[in-house]
């Protein structure tokens, strides 16, 4: 439907200005998925709990659709309005609203940017440890609408393993407050884990009580040159044996070198290798040498740098963390997989062949949180290829990936979401009966299906 404008001027009643031009809108609509045309009605930018739930009340009243959107650095096209919905933006609502010494927990609004928070953390003498690429821009609402992950899943879990309290509206404009800070809460379902990474299919989140940990210290960061995609498993054993990994990453010589063209950074090693291993641990330079002469002689290395400093720790992470941003122009298709980490080996195997026999004419780039058994697969799109085009065959493809994942009882998306991209595979992952609760759960807190409609299930 097109939002009228008696719509538009109630709209205006709530929020103040509402944002219809052009400009807006494409920016607005769209997150940082390529596949899909944005088409929103409006764009509005709320300032209070209170306001959006005027919002999604006004919703059900006069029958539009609501897309939540924050840094929009989704990958699934969670954030993408192409059906004439109004855009609910949290840029507005970026505050951090109190904190806690003795609980070591921060109350923020749903815009704050997760970078803020890391900040705001450090400068308490404590640490926020969800961390990723676009933790820059990203925000702590979408953080929480996705579970997201990142690069220290391997040392402190996702998302969800951090938030205590949620404020959220329902698709009903109710304001629950759920779970209020606790850490421990046995009184029945704990609602607020529905909230968390429904991809605002169920409401939207507006405030978070966010636990904070201990400073990580000083870190060493060790960049390794493995010949073989299957070795990054034994790395990963030997260094977990020897030390405490904090993170451990993994991409292709492929992903390096667009990292290469993209930031202007040298290539870390005088030869190539076709894969390369990232490990962060809590030991020191010299407590490491062991364990990285260890791979060496076991031919799982051929060649290796362990990091000295604090920038030298910067300067091998920019490697890892140039990826996604430096393959975005060639609109990659991409593969968010996982499997349990003893699967990993036999996994990727199996993955690679298919891959390669189905992929010969497209460039194909790996990364991933390997060591929490997340493969990033992408597929980039070739010049002289239109986009729907290039999208139909790697669907395509994807159906025999996917259905290694189903054979290895894996996800098809460890922490990207479901959104538009995936949502037709979501059964690859899920039941059928699983599948019919989660849809259950949307009529229960969404019954005239204004949050967010089309994305997930």
């Amino acid at each position: 439907m097109t939002i009228s404008s008696s719509v538009l001027d109630h709209l205006r009643e709530i929020v103040g200005t509402v944002h219809t031009e052009e400009n807006d809108r494409q920016a607005y609509g769209l997150d940082w998925t390529r596949f899909y045309e944005p088409s929103p009605a409006a764009v509005v930018f709320p300032r209070s709990t209170n306001e959006v739930s005027d919002i999604v009340k006004l919703a059900n009243a006069h029958g539009f659709a609501l897309v939540p959107s924050g840094g929009r650095t989704g990958l699934s096209g969670g954030a993408v309005a192409r059906n004439d919905e109004v855009v609910v933006s949290f840029d507005k609502m970026n505050r951090i609203l109190d904190f806690n010494e003795i609980d070591r927990s921060v109350l923020v609004e749903a815009g704050v940017v997760t970078q803020a928070l890391q900040e705001y953390a450090r400068d308490q003498g404590l640490f926020y440890p969800v961390d990723f690429a676009s933790a820059g821009s990203s925000q702590i609402g979408g953080n929480i609408a996705t579970n997201a992950g990142g690069i220290k899943v391997l040392r402190y879990g996702l998302t969800r393993d951090w938030i205590s309290g949620l404020k959220v509206v329902t698709g009903t404009g109710e304001v629950l407050e759920l779970n209020r800070g606790l850490i421990k809460n046995a009184t029945g379902y704990d609602l607020r884990h529905l909230f968390i990474g429904s991809e605002g299919t169920l409401g939207l989140v507006t405030e978070a009580t966010i636990q904070l940990t201990d400073d990580q210290g000083d870190l060493s960061v060790v960049l390794l040159a493995v010949p073989r995609m299957t070795d990054v498993i034994a790395v990963l054993k030997a260094f977990r044996s020897s030390a405490t990994i904090t993170a451990f990453e993994f991409f292709s010589e492929g992903a390096l070198q667009h990292v290469i063209e993209h930031t202007g950074v040298s290539a870390p090693f005088p030869t190539p290798s076709d894969y390369y291993v990232l490990v962060e641990c809590e030991q020191g330079p010299d407590e490491v040498l062991d364990v990285f002469s260890e791979c060496c002689d076991a031919g799982w290395v051929v060649d290796g740098l362990i990091s000295q400093s604090v920038q030298q720790n910067r300067d091998f992470w920019r490697y890892r963390e140039g990826i996604s941003e430096s393959i975005t122009p060639y609109t990659p298709y991409k593969n968010d997989i996982s499997v349990r980490v003893s699967k990993v080996p036999d996994f990727l195997q199996a993955v690679e062949y298919e891959v390669m026999a189905q992929y010969p004419d497209f460039e194909v780039v790996w990364f991933g949180h390997i060591g929490d058994g997340n493969l990033h697969l992408n597929i980039l799109k070739p010049e002289n290829w239109g986009v729907q085009d290039f999208k139909q065959r790697c669907e395509e493809v994807s159906e025999r990936v996917l259905g290694i994942v189903l054979t290895f009882e894996g996800s098809i998306s460890a922490e990207h979401g479901v959104g538009l991209l995936k949502k037709d595979q979501l059964q690859y992952t899920r039941s059928a009966s699983e599948i019919a609760a989660m849809q259950a759960l949307k009529k229960v807190f969404d019954p005239n299906n204004v949050m967010n409609p089309g994305k997930l299930i």
